[in-house]
């Protein structure tokens, strides 16, 4: 600890360079010694020390040696544990705020270093430096990798649940499956290997890098923070989060990052038309929702025969509207524009192969079992057959006029039956008393009749409803088949072998640990800024990432695989959300999704909650604009500008300093009246400048953009 504070001393006293011819000489103006043991027993905090010639002859100056002392604390593990005298007088509300659930929920084994120093006017200035280490390095992680087998096993289901397909899509078909078993396999064993170790575990040593049940673990994650406070101030935090660069070590760089891999592994069965994670969503739904209206409209039509033989014609009614209204359903359901555009796509590729050597088409095809008349579909598109939009129109269409079709029918024959009825009664009242028994039985022979001859002419009038609906639902299954199967292809094997889509998840949860971590930090030291929460439910926050690898040799191979993993993060959104209780678990922040649209919930105390402004109370998503930026500055670096190619830190930095720009204009478009928003504005020519200037270990970019990063809305990491 002395020697540290001797050291910055000498700094402090260091002559500075100039452009002079002489800049970097140095003279040897005069020395002095003393002993440390004496410095420490001294009454007097501070020594002066005469400086003498090398000959010890004459004095040359003098020289102030002050004692500066330096305490230590480590994590507080009761309510009892009291810092310093000094550390409660300026520290204490601090100290409480330190120790309080929400904190404890994002960090622990903290390890603190108190310096004192007096200033001009003789008051004490307290600086604490505070380094922790995360539970999130481990719970984070274990919840992605649950989410990432829930997601695999779901779209393995899902594929599985379909029809009988062309041999074609059921390869690939298969391919999906397999993929997502490996991918299943493997982090069923990465997640028992982690549940294995002690509950306490939260760190990562660089010595484990490369461990493979450690893939998806951050590297020396440790939150650094400092706080400068002074008698007369609430005090000023400066923090950061560090990590080793997200990268997988364990498959090592050989073959380069997962930029180059990605690009190299293009799969060349994905087909040109792709489907957005909504359409696929839209498709199941589509799918369950026809799948349960079917039976419906199938069963109210026979239902509906069965009573016209009776002579409940208020009961013939009541089936008939529910027959309408569920067929109704059934057609708003078919008249998606996504069924339409699904089944277009479908006929265009099937168009584009029939010169291939597929020997069966691309289209879906889905066998009558014998067994299985009523509720088996047939699923088939012909290639040879002409298809255009408005054909899908009247398949639909269809289903409504044979609705239609019935309904008229059966307005036409109670009509009847209400004239034929009066009719009767007048003909009962005119009747003789001889003659009136005969009369009577007349009508109701008539009626039986009537009623009888219902069936037969509403029969086929149902049976063409159920062709009709039986022929639109056959179409709509194969564009909604179509559609799944499409999104489970684009989402497995056409983002490449197994291999690198293991190696993408792994970077992207050490990158989320991080991430997570920063986030609660900020939000737990702005919950009383409302200007700061504000920006988050407005804007979002923005997470600023900052590197020091080389673009040469492994650290290459870790920059591409940081450069993707990074980029990553713009898919996940943060909500707040209120704790059941204050316990440690209650407060842990829990992630749901899929992947691509990952959403962290972060829960407070009630009471911190009840605070928050209304959008946030809400479940507002809070937007993520990840940035990074990279300076290589090391012997490699210097190989690689001289030797080799730096464009890769070149586009990083030039991507994320549009985005930074984009960002900050959204944040000044939504909030014109920030603090510090035109000072911001001022830093983004200066960071264009310094970026083109091409200069070798240009630093500068990490120091302009350290400027931005001291904004009250950003992460750093």
């Amino acid at each position: 600890m002395m020697q540290r504070a001797m050291t910055a001393c000498t700094e402090c006293f260091r002559p500075p360079r100039d452009n002079s011819s002489s800049a970097g000489q140095r003279n040897c103006l005069g020395f002095t010694s003393f002993s440390i043991r004496d410095l420490l027993r001294s009454k007097e905090p501070d020594s002066s020390l005469k400086l003498r010639t090398m000959d010890g002859v004459n004095e040359v100056g003098e020289v102030k040696v002050s004692r500066l002392q330096v305490e230590e604390e480590t994590e507080v593990k009761s309510p009892e544990n009291k810092s310093s005298v000094l550390c409660d007088a300026l520290h204490g509300s601090v100290q409480d705020k330190e120790n309080s659930p929400m904190m404890r929920a994002a960090l622990c084994s903290q390890v603190c270093k108190l310096y004192r120093f007096q200033t001009e006017d003789h008051r004490w200035l307290l600086v604490r430096e505070q380094m922790s280490e995360s539970p999130l390095s481990f719970s984070l992680p274990k919840q992605l990798l649950s989410v990432l087998i829930q997601e695999h096993t779901d779209r393995v289901l899902e594929v599985k649940e379909l029809c009988d397909l062309s041999p074609h899509w059921d390869g690939l078909r298969h391919d999906v499956i397999f993929h997502c078993n490996q991918l299943i396999s493997c982090y069923q064993q990465t997640q028992a290997e982690l549940h294995k170790l002690s509950t306490s575990s939260c760190f990562k040593a660089s010595s484990s890098k490369s461990d493979r049940h450690l893939q998806f673990i951050s590297t020396n994650l440790h939150s650094q923070r400092m706080e400068v406070t002074s008698p007369d101030s609430s005090g000023v935090w400066y923090e950061v989060i560090t990590f080793g660069a997200p990268a997988d070590h364990h498959h090592a760089f050989k073959h380069g990052g997962l930029k180059r891999l990605i690009s190299k592994h293009t799969d060349h069965r994905k087909s040109s038309v792709s489907y957005s994670r909504d359409e696929s969503c839209r498709a199941k739904e589509l799918l369950a929702s026809v799948a349960q209206l079917q039976p419906l409209i199938f069963g109210l039509a026979e239902e509906l025969l069965s009573i016209s033989v009776e002579e409940n014609f208020g009961r013939l009614q009541e089936v008939l509207d529910s027959l309408k209204e569920q067929t109704i359903l059934f057609i708003h359901a078919l008249k998606d524009e996504l069924v339409k555009s699904s089944l277009l796509d479908i006929h265009n590729q099937s168009t584009a192969n029939n010169g291939s050597s597929h020997v069966h088409s691309n289209g879906l095809l889905c066998e009558i079992s014998p067994g299985d008349q009523e509720g088996a579909v047939s699923l088939r598109l012909q290639e040879e057959r002409e298809y255009s939009e408005e054909e899908w129109g009247r398949t639909w269409a269809n289903v409504g006029k044979s609705l239609d079709c019935i309904i008229a029918m059966v307005d036409r024959l109670q009509g009847r039956e209400r004239l034929l009825q009066e009719q009767s009664s007048l003909e009962q009242q005119e009747s003789m008393g001889d003659t009136k028994s005969q009369n009577t039985a007349s009508p109701s022979s008539f009626s039986s009749s009537t009623v009888s001859s219902w069936q037969e002419q509403l029969l086929p009038l149902v049976v063409t409803l159920r062709d009709c609906v039986r022929d639109a639902l056959t179409n709509a299954r194969t564009a909604m088949t179509f559609v799944v199967l499409q999104g489970a292809v684009a989402a497995t094997v056409a983002q490449g072998p197994a291999l690198i889509v293991q190696r993408r998840h792994a970077v992207f949860s050490q990158a989320l640990s991080a991430l997570v971590c920063g986030f609660m930090l900020k939000l737990f030291g702005g919950l009383e800024e409302p200007e700061f929460l504000q920006q988050l439910h407005s804007v979002g926050i923005l997470a600023q990432f900052e590197g020091l690898l080389s673009t040469y040799g492994e650290e290459l191979g870790m920059l591409e695989d940081m450069e993707v993993g990074v980029a990553d993060l713009s898919s996940v959104a943060f909500t707040v959300t209120e704790a059941e209780s204050e316990r440690p678990d209650d407060l842990l922040p829990t992630l749901r999704g899929t992947w691509g649209g990952f959403v962290v919930d972060v829960p407070l105390p009630s009471e911190t909650f009840s605070s928050l402004p209304q959008e946030l109370k809400s479940g507002r998503l809070i937007r993520v604009e990840p940035v990074l930026f990279n300076i290589g500055i090391n012997q490699h670096q210097s190989l690689a500008e001289r030797f080799g190619d730096s464009s890769l830190q070149e586009r990083v930095n030039q991507h994320s300093c549009e985005r930074l720009k984009a960002y900050v204009n959204k944040l000044r478009d939504k909030l014109p009246h920030m603090a510090g928003i035109q000072s911001l504005l001022d830093l983004l020519p200066s960071l264009d400048r310094s970026m083109e200037t091409k200069k070798r270990k240009n630093v500068e970019v990490l120091w302009i953009a350290a400027s931005v990063r001291s904004a009250p809305f950003t992460l750093a990491l």
